[in-house]
């Protein structure tokens, strides 16, 4: 299945440094813990879902917003490094390049502060440039730290185009509705389900509640992430629990990002929804073993 990639995967996203503290707790309100060990790591749902993809086997095409500090610079090299081609990666010399404060506690739990910097300032030429050079049929994957009118036009240039748009709806907000009918495949954990749905997804039978609800709003396949109990995938001819595979959580991180990102990879190679979500799943596993975002991410060596 994967290897055999026939066009570029388009990843529209942020890209972040981030700053991480190891606590044996996460802090309470107004409380200060003593942590652990600091590291820095590249991140960015975008950049993290490129790195995702590329180490799986996919060819990826970055398109993003960065500052022109050092950030920057190191986030383009490290991209680079990996096989992301960052030609439609713009600079921003007015605003500094995104960072992500982020605390993770001894189960793997987090609590993270993004301050976007360029990410927000990603401007619609820059997508429409990129855009002239994606391929019909191919896949584009996308996630919401970015501006919105850039997420409804990025929708709008799918359509237009018959590329195959893979929604991480996250952080959680409100979706213009003409963005959903325009997914070929949303990706929500509980949360994100819940605010688009109000529906709270706790289990199956609550996921299949939320997801009937984004299929009559116009997404073709909706796969609900439910953590440790797996991934509820449904559309017009299947509705079904797809399970996750069960490890001890050092970093959960960029769990949903190895997701996404694999999973991507694995539609490009030729795999069916639920033939790409197993694999997915595996990948995520994997990741939440490992500290860092990009860092955790899996190469396809690893999942046989």
């Amino acid at each position: 299945m994967i290897g055999s990639t026939q066009s570029v995967i388009t990843v529209i996203g942020s890209i972040n440094t981030d700053m991480v503290v190891k606590t044996a707790q996460l802090p309470a309100a107004g409380e200060t813990v003593t942590g652990g060990a600091f590291f820095m790591s590249a991140g960015g749902k975008g950049g993290n879902q490129a790195v995702a993809a590329v180490r799986l086997g996919a060819q990826v095409s970055m398109v993003a917003n960065l500052g022109t500090d050092m950030f920057g610079d190191a986030a383009i090299t490290r991209l680079q490094a990996e096989g992301v081609d960052c030609n439609y990666v713009s600079r921003d010399e007015q605003h500094a390049s995104g960072v992500a404060l982020i605390s993770v506690d001894d189960r793997g739990e987090n609590h993270i502060a993004v301050a976007p910097g360029a990410n927000a300032t990603l401007r619609k030429q820059y997508v429409e440039d990129a855009f002239e050079q994606v391929q019909a049929s191919s896949l584009v994957l996308m996630q919401l730290e970015i501006p919105m009118d850039i997420v409804v036009t990025v929708a709008e240039l799918c359509t237009e185009k018959g590329c195959r748009l893979i929604l991480d709806p996250a952080p959680a907000q409100d979706l213009p509705e003409a963005v959903i009918a325009g997914v070929y495949l949303l990706t929500p954990n509980e949360t994100e389900a819940e605010s688009l749905t109000g529906i709270q997804v706790v289990d199956e039978d609550t996921a299949r509640e939320a997801a009937t609800k984004l299929l009559a709003a116009g997404a073709q396949n909706v796969a609900i992430t439910l953590g440790k109990q797996g991934v509820f995938l449904a559309n017009e001819e299947v509705s079904h629990l797809i399970p996750s595979s069960v490890v001890d959580a050092v970093d959960t991180t960029a769990a949903g990002d190895c997701f996404n990102g694999a999973m991507a990879a694995a539609l490009a190679g030729g795999g069916s929804l639920s033939e790409s979500i197993d694999f997915a799943c595996k990948a995520a596993a994997i990741s939440v073993t490992r500290l860092g975002a990009q860092d955790s991410m899996p190469y396809v060596r690893e999942l046989g």
